[in-house]
């Protein structure tokens, strides 16, 4: 049988394979009812050793330390399922990809899944695993070389064609070729209407290139594409705030913040990450954003010493700061430090730019300008391999060109500020026309 990235899956019939085609649209389009198709296909096939990887694996892509050992569960469910019948290479890859992730090699992960691609370039949901992967650990330029090597084999009639599209314009986007991702984002959303991911790809071009009137109205015009997403629908409010901000409505940002970006006080480190980003934006624009730091840092406390993605790290360190929790940022410096001394991939991370960032972050909380440029500015070359996009690490690009200018470190922070804008296709935000006038008049130099 066959699923719908026109790949054979070894299911008995056709409920479910209908069931495992539920969990492939869900993944590809960020909806709510993914764990429900996931979880009534197992209910029915318990063998379906792709079923049990492909849990394990949505379990590593949480981000948290507590679903380790449901992630190492399904691994070892997998293989009695896989020991028990023949299964296809394609299944057995996705469980390579949960063995070698759970190892602490995710680039491993990443191979497993691209030899899958190898064999069946259609297989969409396996494109947009080692898609999500490589987000993960900031390898832009790999997912764009993975979405492109099975492009061709998304034709028109491809059921899946307008998600991989959604995945190529990021990928574009991530690269710098921003007219180009606007246009595959915006094609691929009139092959797959409920693409959230596509759709915020072109909001993304829209926020890299200083286009705020455009990108609020792409949003507000595809409500369909992200509302009913899961807790995606966050992130694409919060591109909506950055987009306000962009525009000077800093109070409007601060109201989709309490409305619509934590309305459910989550603990999911997407959602954390939303919240401390603007949180911190907004304060760097002058705006006091009161208590709310406070429900932030209690659930950051707890992740502590999760330890699973840097990136994650730095967001809740942003809300311990925000909440002046003392003890705790002492606890993840000391965490930081111990994992730095150990080998693998995700401690190589910690050790480079995790340690200059932490303590970068940490001094500018505290007043310390000069630390925290010299520390940041020290992180910056590493910084895109922790993960995430360009504008979810926008927020340490800000913070280190706003101690630079409080530090009195002028010349290199006009260095940063036009590296920026040179990653933004030369393009001043409002950000950067601020800070570049900021700059000017700490020289005393005439206004532009």
């Amino acid at each position: 049988m066959t699923d719908i990235c026109e790949c054979p899956v070894t299911l008995p019939d056709a409920t479910a394979v209908a069931h495992w085609n539920g969990v492939i649209h869900g993944l590809l389009s960020h909806g709510t009812q993914t764990p429900v198709h996931l979880g009534r296909l197992m209910d029915a096939v318990p063998e379906f050793a792709m079923g049990h990887a492909a849990r394990g694996l949505f379990c590593l892509m949480t981000g948290r330390a507590e679903v380790l050992p449901a992630a190492h569960d399904a691994l070892k469910a997998a293989r009695a399922a896989q020991a028990g019948q023949e299964i296809t290479a394609r299944e057995a890859g996705w469980i390579d990809a949960l063995a070698h992730w759970l190892d602490g090699s995710p680039t491993a992960a990443i191979a497993a899944a691209e030899a899958v691609l190898r064999r069946w370039p259609s297989d969409t949901v396996t494109a947009k695993l080692s898609h999500g992967v490589r987000f993960m650990i900031g390898d832009s330029a790999g997912m764009r070389r993975s979405v492109e090597r099975v492009m061709d084999a998304h034709g028109p009639d491809h059921a899946c064609r307008g998600y991989l599209m959604g995945c190529h314009a990021f990928t574009l986007e991530e690269t710098g070729d921003y007219a180009r991702a606007e246009a595959v984002g915006l094609e691929g959303l009139t092959h797959a209407h409920d693409d959230a991911w596509g759709l915020h790809a072109v909001a993304h071009v829209h926020d890299m290139t200083a286009r705020p009137d455009e990108g609020i109205a792409l949003i507000e015009g595809n409500v369909d594409a992200w509302s009913g997403s899961n807790n995606f629908r966050y992130h694409v409010w919060w591109h909506k705030a950055l987009l306000h901000m962009d525009r000077g409505e800093i109070d409007l940002a601060l109201g989709l913040y309490d409305a619509q970006i934590r309305a459910d006080k989550t603990d999911d480190y997407r959602d954390i990450s939303n919240a401390t980003s603007l949180l911190m934006r907004l304060e760097l624009e002058g705006m006091d954003v009161g208590k709310r730091w406070e429900e932030l840092a209690d659930f950051s406390e707890n992740r502590v010493e999760d330890g699973c993605l840097v990136f994650a790290d730095l967001h809740y360190l942003l809300a311990l700061t925000g909440a002046q929790r003392g003890d705790a940022q002492e606890a993840m410096a000391a965490r930081f430090a111990r994992d730095a001394a150990k080998s693998g991939e995700m401690p190589a991370k910690v050790e480079d730019p995790g340690l200059a960032a932490l303590a970068g972050l940490n001094a500018f909380s505290e007043g310390r300008y000069d630390a925290a440029f010299s520390q940041l500015k020290a992180a910056r070359p590493a910084m895109p391999t922790i993960g995430g996009s360009h504008a979810q690490r926008d927020v340490f690009e800000r913070m280190t060109i706003d101690a630079g200018l409080r530090a009195g470190r002028y010349d290199a922070t006009e260095a940063i500020l036009k590296d920026r804008v040179a990653l933004r296709g030369g393009t001043y935000d409002r950000f950067a026309a601020t800070r570049l006038d900021r700059l000017n008049r700490a020289r005393a130099i005439p206004a532009q």
